[in-house]
C-alpha cells in the first residue's frame, strides 16, 4: 500500500457560523428556544441576519471542525463539502484553507445559498443556533474525488450526510473508494435525533463493515440500540463494531473492540465555557493519532486534550495550536 497523501479526509456539511451577542429579549422576540439548534429556511435566515447585531463569521460544520483540529495537531488534511459561489461560500473556503486544510470541492453556481448557522450568544455564554443547510445538502457523488479518498489514511464522514439522497450516495462512493485502496472509513453519528431517523441504516453500515471506526456519545449510543442502559448498549456495540469510541463528557471515553474495552480519562479543564465542538475535536485527536499509528490509548488521550482546549473558550475551533499543546504534554507524534 502506498504512503498516504493525507492523514484524514473529512466529508460533511460546509457551514459558516455567524456569531453575535444577543440578550434574552432578542431570543423571545424572534421565538427562539434558548440553547437549542433549530433548522430554518432561507427566508427565516434572512430575517434573523437582518435583525442581528455585529457578527463574526467563521467556517464551521461538524466534520470540518474535526478536520481543522487534525490540521492543528500537525496532520495533513483535506475536506469535501458543498458551498455556493457567494460571499459566505468564499468565507468558508478562505477559512478552512487558512487552517491548512486542502479544500477543492467546486462551488455551486446556482441553487441554494451557502449554509450558515446563526449563533446567538447570551451573556451567560449559552449558544442558541439557527441553521440553514442550503448548498451543503447538495453534495453529490460527482464531488467525490476517488483518488483523493484513496490517498487518505482515514476518510471521516458525518452522520448528518445521511439525510439528503445525493449526499448519502456521495458517502457510499467515498467509503467504497477508501476500502478499494485498503484505507479506513470512520463515521460519527452526529446527534441522537440523526440516529433516530437512520438507526437501521447506521447499524447496517457497522455490521457490513462499510464503517471501520464509529464515534458516538452516550446519548447517540443509547439511541442506536434503543436502551436507556449504557452498559447494555456498550455490550451490543462491542459485538458488532470493529472499532468504536464512545465519549462520556467528564467521564472521558471508552475505546471499544470485540476483544477489549479501554477506558481513557478526560483531560483536565479549568473552566467549561462552551461545549460546542467537544465531540468534533475529540474525534480530531483520535483520528490523527490513529492515522499516525499511535496506540488507541495515546489516540484517545490526544482526543481528550483537543476536546479540553475547545470547551474552555467560545467557538468550535481550537484557539491554541494543538500541536504545541501536545508537545508540552509529551504527547507529540
Amino acid at each position: 500500500m502506498t504512503a498516504a497523501r493525507y492523514d484524514v479526509l473529512g466529508i460533511g456539511n460546509a457551514i459558516v457560523d455567524v456569531l453575535a451577542r444577543a440578550d434574552e429579549d432578542f431570543l423571545r422576540r424572534h421565538d427562539m428556544r434558548k440553547g437549542a439548534m433549530t433548522l430554518i429556511d432561507e427566508t427565516r435566515a434572512s430575517g434573523i441576519y437582518a435583525a442581528m447585531g455585529p457578527a463574526v463569521e467563521v467556517s464551521g460544520g461538524s466534520a470540518a471542525n474535526t478536520i481543522v483540529g487534525c490540521a492543528s495537531l500537525g496532520g495533513r488534511t483535506a475536506f469535501v463539502g458543498k458551498v455556493k459561489d457567494d460571499t459566505l461560500g468564499k468565507v468558508f473556503a478562505h477559512d478552512i484553507r487558512a487552517a491548512g486544510v486542502a479544500f477543492e470541492t467546486p462551488p455551486a453556481s446556482e441553487g441554494p445559498s451557502t449554509a450558515r448557522c446563526y449563533v446567538l450568544v447570551t451573556e451567560d455564554g449559552e449558544r442558541t443556533m439557527n441553521t440553514y443547510l442550503g448548498a451543503a445538502q447538495d453534495l453529490h457523488p460527482r464531488d467525490i474525488d476517488a483518488d483523493a479518498v484513496a490517498g487518505a489514511a482515514i476518510t471521516y464522514l458525518e452522520g448528518y450526510l445521511w439525510d439528503p439522497k445525493h449526499a448519502k450516495d456521495a458517502f457510499l462512493k467515498a467509503a467504497a473508494a477508501a476500502h478499494e485502496a485498503k484505507r479506513l472509513v470512520a463515521l460519527t453519528l452526529s446527534d441522537a435525533f440523526c440516529v433516530d431517523r437512520w438507526r437501521d441504516e447506521f447499524l447496517e453500515l457497522v455490521r457490513s463493515g462499510t464503517v471501520d471506526l464509529l464515534f458516538a456519545n452516550e446519548a447517540e449510543l443509547r439511541s442506536l440500540y434503543q436502551t436507556a442502559d449504557f452498559d447494555t448498549a456498550l455490550g451490543a456495540l462491542r459485538l458488532e463494531a470493529r472499532l468504536a469510541v464512545v465519549t462520556r463528557s467528564e467521564k472521558g471515553c471508552v475505546v471499544v473492540r470485540r476483544e477489549k474495552v479501554l477506558e481513557v480519562p478526560a483531560d483536565r479543564v479549568e473552566r467549561v465555557v462552551d461545549t460546542t465542538g467537544a465531540g468534533d475535536l475529540f474525534a480530531a485527536g483520535f483520528l490523527y493519532g490513529l492515522a499516525r499509528d499511535a496506540s488507541h490509548e495515546r489516540a484517545a488521550t490526544l482526543g481528550a486534550l483537543a476536546a479540553a482546549e475547545v470547551i474552555q473558550h467560545l467557538g468550535a475551533r481550537p484557539q491554541t495550536s494543538l500541536k504545541v499543546l501536545a508537545q508540552e504534554r509529551g504527547l507529540a507524534i
